[in-house]
């Protein structure tokens, strides 16, 4: 995510949304995990919503986490989209 604005932003989007507070030191380590090909691969994917749900400490239901699952296979999703979704979220 470019700039340091998005990254407060997303911050901040976060702690409203979960009560959480993350640090933009775990958010870059979480992303820098994440390659093209985990955007394909149900155990990838399966893996990464548990970090971040570990990271914020909200449970993800199994349901939950298939739903997620199917969003992000179907949508086929890029890094410009990934940016973009994160954008839309920001507004909610």
């Amino acid at each position: 995510m470019p700039g340091k604005n998005m990254s407060k932003d997303v911050l901040s989007v976060v702690k409203k949304k979960t009560g959480k507070n993350v640090s933009e030191k775990d958010i870059y380590k979480l992303a820098s995990g994440v390659k093209p090909s985990t955007m394909q691969s149900d155990a990838q994917l399966r893996q990464l919503i548990k970090q971040v749900s570990g990271l914020v400490n909200v449970p993800v239901s199994e349901q939950t986490m298939n739903e997620l699952i199917s969003a992000i296979k179907g949508s086929k999703m890029s890094t410009t989209n990934m940016e973009q979704l994160m954008k839309m979220i920001m507004k909610k």
